[in-house]
């Protein structure tokens, strides 16, 4: 693919345990070192699915690591915020073609574009994902990140190019729920599945960006703990960081 108080509880739709977590953060901006917001924002670990090929006994420290790293928000925002972010891109994107034919061979049946501004309502929504997802200190790139997939659409197995953004990529699942797949790139059988319901924030960075790849089920093997999940269009909205100053080209 190309490239202090949380607003987040004015519109706060998620699980009442989650909500007090929230609400008990508070993040000291006097000390030298910051510790990143997105640690202290734990996801909902029962939208993770740990495959019976990754035995309970194997890799328990990387187990720990994946379940840190890919972190799910439920919830995130509302079905009118959600209709709103829709509006604001929907004229862009139903003058262009769902295509087949991705530069790196990754994806199947989409459009995407790429949004520098926003109106006020949805600048809010992108400000409030950015400061829940990212560190203060972040470099984040300039231009939000929209990916439009088809019904039919599906994203395969890949690692994300360290050229093209950072550690950290965070991404609002709307119009539909999707399954995705990460799998260990040295060992397959450690693997996992993660529900991205509809309307949650998704957070990856670390292992779930560089060890694993990822993908976005589709067809008959878009499947939620055995039963079938049908996937309509989904439309993904995806902040991400700067790429490493050394993996700029």
């Amino acid at each position: 693919m190309r490239l202090l108080t949380f607003s987040i509880l004015k519109n706060c739709k998620l699980k009442p345990s989650l909500c007090k977590i929230y609400q008990n953060i508070s993040v000291d901006f006097s000390q030298s070192k910051i510790e990143p917001l997105a640690e202290k924002l734990p996801g909902d670990t029962s939208y993770i699915e740990i495959l019976p090929s990754w035995k309970p006994d194997e890799a328990p420290e990387l187990r720990l690591d994946i379940l840190r790293h890919m972190r799910i928000l439920p919830n995130f925002v509302t079905e009118e915020e959600e209709c709103g972010i829709l509006a604001e891109v929907e004229p862009q994107l139903k003058r262009m073609r769902y295509e087949y034919d991705h530069w790196d061979n990754a994806i199947e049946g989409y459009r995407e574009t790429e949004r520098g501004k926003w109106n006020e309502q949805n600048e809010a929504i992108i400000s409030r994902v950015r400061e829940v997802a990212f560190a203060p200190n972040s470099e984040l790139l300039p231009y939000v990140h929209v990916l439009d997939l088809a019904a039919a659409g599906h994203i395969k197995p890949h690692v994300d190019a360290v050229r093209f953004c950072g550690d950290t990529i965070a991404g609002l699942c709307l119009a539909s729920s999707a399954v995705m797949r990460l799998t260990h790139e040295k060992k397959p059988h450690l693997a996992l599945d993660a529900l991205l319901e509809r309307r949650c924030l998704y957070i990856m960075s670390g292992v779930a960006r560089y060890s694993f790849s990822h993908a976005v089920l589709g067809g008959e093997h878009s499947v939620w703990r055995g039963e079938r999940l049908p996937r309509r269009r989904r439309v993904a909205v995806i902040c991400r960081e700067q790429p490493r100053p050394e993996n700029r080209q």
